[in-house]
This record gives C-alpha cells, sequence and structure tokens, in this order.
C-alpha cells in the first residue's frame, strides 16, 4: 500500500486540454490499484503508515511533485544500448550505419541481452516510464538461450510493465538485405518461436505485466512469406504487429527497386496494415498514403531523436494527427538515439514539430496524448492512463522544485515539457510497486549495472 499525500499537482489526464491541477491532494494505492484519490486520506484502519513495516502504507510527502500517469514507450531496441556512440557512425545514414554495426551486434550473446535490457528499462523508468516494448530482432547463431524470456527476467527485476515485439530477420546479405547470415533465421524457425513466446509469455488482460507482439523488422530485412505469416499467426492468436516503415528515402527505393512499389503498397499487399498495426517512423508518406493509414485505422510510432540523429527527416505528426491517425512516442534504439530519456524525448517531440509546422503546431497536451493514451492504444493496454479510482497504479512523480524548474510553475505540467536540465523522476510507480526512488532505481544495484555494461559493450565492440 502506498499513499502519495498533498500533492502539488496532480494531472488526472494531462492529455485532455481541459485538465486543471488538483492541488493538495491525496492518491492510495493498494495492490496494483489506485484506490482513492482526494484530501485528507489516511492508511485504512488497522494498517497505520510504518516506513519500516513493508506490510503496511509506505507515505511519500509528493508536495514538491507534479504527479502524471506513467508514459509508455512503443519502439525500442535494447540491445543498442550496447553500441551508443560508436565513432565510426556518429555521422552516417541508416543503411550504413545498419551495416557497420551488425558486425558489431553479431557478438551479442545472452550476457549482452539480460543486461542491456535492464539498463534500458532503467533509464526509461527513471525518466517517468512505466511501460515499453521492445523490437528484439537478432538472434545471433550460437546462442540458444530464450531471449524473450531474459528480457521478461531483466523487466522483472526493474519492475517494469512490458510488451516486446518478438522481431525477425530472414533475409541477410546472401539474399539481397543489410545483415551478415549469422544473426538470421529461416522464415519456419521465426514462425515456431513466435507460437512459442505467445503461448508462453502473452496475457491478454488489461493490467498485464507481460504481452507479446509479432514485428518482423522491416521490408527490407524478411520475406514476403514471412511477413504474411506472421500477420496471419498475429490474429489468429490475438496479438498485435509492428514493423519498421517509410523510414528513409533508401527504404522507398529499396522497395521500389526490388518490388516495383513503396514501403505502404507492400504493407498492404502482404496482410501488414489495419487497427492492430504500428509502423515504426512513418516519415515518408506521401497524403495519399496518409488517408489510408487514416482509413485502416493503422498507428504510427514516432521516434524524434532517432530521426533527428540519422537525418531520416521529420514525421508529419501534425498532419496525422489532424487526420486522426494515432500516433504514438517512442525513443528508439540507443545507438540512433543514444539516451532512453523519454521525457527528453517528449521535448523533442513538441520541438521537431514546432519547426516542420510552426510555433501552435503542438501543445503540451497532445505531447502528453502520445505518451500516454495512444501509447497504450498501440500496445493494446486499457485501465491505464488515468489517475482515477479503480485504474492501474502506473505513476510518475517529478520534483519541480529544483533550480531548473524555477520561474516555470505558473503550469506545472508543461514545465516538464518546456523547463529542466535533469528529467529523473523522484518516483516512478509501477503496478502498484516503487521501482524508483528519489531518482534512483530499487530493483537492482545501479554501479554494478553500469559496470557491466560498459564491460560487455567493450567485448563485443573488440569483436570478442
Amino acid at each position: 500500500m502506498i499513499l502519495l499525500k498533498n500533492c502539488f499537482a496532480l494531472y488526472i489526464d494531462p492529455a485532455d486540454p481541459g485538465c486543471k491541477p488538483l492541488r493538495g491532494v491525496d492518491v492510495l494505492i493498494e495492490g496494483n490499484l489506485i484506490s482513492r484519490v482526494g484530501r485528507n486520506l489516511s492508511a485504512p484502519e488497522g494498517r497505520p503508515g510504518n516506513l519500516a513495516d513493508v506490510r503496511s502504507a509506505r507515505i511519500i510527502d509528493a508536495s514538491r511533485f507534479v504527479v502524471v500517469p506513467g508514459f509508455v514507450n512503443t519502439h525500442h531496441h535494447f540491445y543498442q544500448v550496447l553500441t551508443r556512440n560508436v565513432p565510426a557512425v556518429q555521422n552516417a545514414k541508416l543503411f550504413t550505419w545498419l551495416v557497420y554495426l551488425y558486425e558489431i551486434w553479431k557478438n551479442i550473446d545472452e550476457e549482452a541481452v539480460l543486461v542491456s535490457s535492464q539498463v534500458a528499462m532503467g533509464e526509461l523508468a527513471k525518466t517517468g516510464c512505466t511501460c515499453t516494448t521492445d523490437h528484439h530482432y537478432l538472434y545471433p547463431r550460437g546462442v540458444a538461450a530464450d531471449l524473450m524470456g531474459l528480457q521478461f527476467e531483466a523487466a522483472e527485476r526493474i519492475g517494469m510493465r512490458f510488451a516486446p515485439a518478438r522481431g525477425s530477420m530472414s533475409l541477410s546479405k546472401k539474399d539481397g538485405g543489410l545483415p551478415p547470415d549469422s544473426v538470421v533465421q529461416t522464415d519456419r524457425q521465426i514462425l515456431a518461436d513466435s507460437r512459442r513466446v505467445i503461448e508462453q509469455y502473452h496475457d491478454p488482460g488489461p493490467l498485464a505485466m507481460r504481452k507479446v507482439i509479432l514485428a518482423p523488422c522491416s521490408p527490407f530485412s524478411v520475406s514476403k512469406e514471412l511477413m504474411v505469416e506472421t500477420a496471419r499467426l498475429a490474429r489468429s492468436s490475438g496479438v498485435r504487429l509492428h514493423t519498421h516503415l517509410a523510414e528513409t528515402k533508401d527504404e522507398n527505393e529499396y522497395c521500389l527497386r526490388t518490388h516495383g512499389k513503396r514501403p505502404l503498397e507492400l504493407m498492404e499487399e502482404w496482410e501488414f496494415i489495419g487497427p492492430d498495426v504500428s509502423f515504426a517512423h512513418g516519415i515518408h508518406f506521401t497524403d495519399e498514403e496518409l488517408e489510408r493509414l487514416r482509413q485502416s485505422s493503422t498507428a504510427v510510432c514516432h521516434c524524434p531523436s532517432s530521426n533527428m540523429r540519422l537525418g531520416s527527416g521529420i514525421a508529419r505528426v501534425k498532419e496525422m494527427l489532424e487526420l486522426g491517425i494515432t500516433v504514438s512516442l517512442a525513443v528508439d534504439g540507443s545507438a540512433s538515439n543514444d539516451a532512453s530519456d523519454f521525457l527528453g524525448e517528449m521535448r523533442q517531440a513538441l520541438y521537431l514539430q514546432r519547426i516542420r509546422y510552426g510555433a501552435d503546431a503542438i501543445s503540451v497536451p497532445q505531447i502528453f496524448a502520445l505518451a500516454t493514451g495512444n501509447g497504450l492504444e498501440v500496445l493494446s493496454f486499457s485501465r491505464l492512463g488515468r489517475i482515477e479510482e479503480g485504474w492501474g497504479a502506473d505513476l510518475a512523480a517529478f520534483d519541480v522544485h529544483r533550480l531548473e524548474y524555477a520561474g516555470a510553475l505558473s503550469d506545472p505540467l508543461a514545465a516538464l515539457v518546456f523547463a529542466g536540465v535533469d528529467h529523473r523522476s523522484a518516483y516512478t510507480i509501477i503496478n502498484g510497486r516503487i521501482v524508483v526512488e528519489r531518482g534512483r532505481l530499487c530493483g537492482v544495484e545501479e554501479a554494478r549495472l553500469v559496470e557491466k555494461a560498459n564491460r560487455i559493450a567493450a567485448r563485443i565492440q573488440s569483436g570478442g
């Protein structure tokens, strides 16, 4: 049981433009649910607050905090944490960047997957993210471990609500693709393991801690047959679909040269479009393609920092939202963003749209919609995204009574996006459990995790 007392500013639904801050209210969390929101709340009779007793209510003074629903990250590649900031590709475009890094990524093993997943999820949690996916599509030959199982183990250690995408690549260099032979699998292997992970891990419940998504990597890394069969398997199993699409002009040219069609037209032909599908990036869609996305209720996962880092372009998020297309937010892999700073990503999303469309292009509530409700829709969660009685207890609390927020408190919600130099939450609560306390992870020893990650990064980058 957790009792947040005297919140400086609590927002029930920050995506609602009419949402006003509630001042001085308390939030009582019992189990994994928000039990009550109101003033002068106390722990239920017979269970007094006692910080020394983990069975009783944990009372947190929230008088310095802006409290909001937890954020939702809809696209990532956790393993890339181990190859942040690699000098040789700091100035490379996507295809060149991929070809170089695949020669490093082929050295990833079980330890690398477990540790990188903890690092990425830990960084997300420390910046207010309470639910994330991961698009893992590298399955190096010789690594026999259950990689998705290792990722779920990492999520349990951190305390993250997790809906990973079982990614896949079946086309290597010899087939006209980009990766080396040693990291791709056959269509048969991919489909068999996709069935296994759904049966073993997927929980369809609205407050599940584990879900599974199926996600062929991209139209230039898998066969048509795999894309079609994956879509059919997902739909027969009741899970969602995801892939990269329309990220770069190079991708458009590849699809036209190889298949005679633009990427979205391929997805339509390959049955990979619809209300159960999300596309990462979605930068290079035409007007007519945006209309087809709208008609099909297909979602787009916006990755602003990655798109800027690789010079890929600016997604037409303002226009998508005006058309009614669901757009969520994502940090993308840590080798193209180099950070998993979710609150920082919200700022980037705001500013990037304003570069293209002007100062009134997108508002703070719209950014919160991308970061909360839209993300939950994309990952198929419900009863989350509001601080309301009976809803899931996923919250983030930020201390705004610090130097970097001085003078910004006329609008505490917007202060989180516009101001601040340190995006760490004071507390992140996931499924009713404190995962971040005073800016530090609770489930793992950070110093030891950092040491492990740096050791593994040096090993795989040296070819070991």
